[in-house]
This record gives structure tokens, sequence and C-alpha cells, in this order.
């Protein structure tokens, strides 16, 4: 793939989505989800579809800076929460910086498992024991069992 200055490949020409964008928009997704918010709900606070949204959450579409903007608004969130956690092979990973892309076998991304709904979901029904000591022993259980799987 040639990419001449002032054009930026897209998952519309390539397929494969940038690993920024998808990033981004699992940030997107993390943030609303820990609000509540469904995408139908978020659409309509940005005068978007719930269809947009989720293509900007699976990073198929960019963000462009006035809907980052938006985005961070309506989230209540600074726009560097999008960016944040971003690991440098991640960034490393965008076409931009690649050279000679269509001469190399790109390794599929794998979106961040923080991001994922499993978790979310745990981490709003953890927050959802009220008994402080309850909650701290739930926590110590998972800390003892996920040690005792990485000392197999």
């Amino acid at each position: 793939m040639v990419v001449t200055p002032g054009r930026r490949p897209s998952a519309g020409r390539t397929g494969i989505p940038n690993p920024v964008d998808v990033h981004v928009g699992s940030r997107v997704r993390l943030r609303r989800t820990l609000l509540g918010l469904s995408q139908e709900k978020l659409g309509e606070a940005l005068g978007l579809t719930f269809q947009q949204v989720q293509k900007y959450e699976r990073g198929a579409n960019r963000i462009g800076a006035s809907r980052l903007f938006d985005l961070s608004r309506v989230l209540d969130v600074p726009i560097s929460f999008f960016y944040d956690d971003m690991s440098s092979d991640t960034s490393a990973k965008s076409p931009r910086n690649i050279v000679g892309l269509a001469d190399q076998a790109v390794e599929p991304f794998e979106p961040d498992p923080l991001a994922k709904r499993e978790t979310l979901e745990l981490v709003r029904a953890y927050y959802r024991i009220k008994e402080p000591a309850v909650r701290k022993r739930i926590f110590e259980l998972t800390k003892a069992l996920a040690n005792a799987d990485d000392q197999k």
C-alpha cells in the first residue's frame, strides 16, 4: 500500500482499523459503559445514530477533533482520557509509523482486556456491594485465585 502525503490509510481502504482508533474507541466504550449509557443514549447526546457510535467504538470510523471534544464533554472526561493507557506498541502499530506496510504481515490488534464488557460488568457489580468488608474479602479472594493460576 502506498501512502501519499496528506492522505492517511483508513479501515475503508485496508479493512484493518488503525490501532490508535481502536484504542480511542475502546476508551469511549469503557467510559460510556461505566456511566451506564447505551450507545443510543450517547448517540442522542451527540446528534448521532447508535450505529455511528458503534463504528467509533470499534475504531472503524475515526473520531475527529470536534467530535472528540463533544465526547469529552458528554462523558465528562478530559480529552487525554481517550489516549490514556495506550501502549507504545499500539501507537507504533499506527500505519503512519510503519514503513512498507503492504510488504509486512501485521498481526491482528487485540483490544485491551480491561475494556471488555465482562470486565466492566464485574467492576460495576463489585462496587454495588455495599459492605466494605465483604468487598475487600472478594478482592482478596480474586487476587488469591489469580496468584494460584500463576503458580501452576
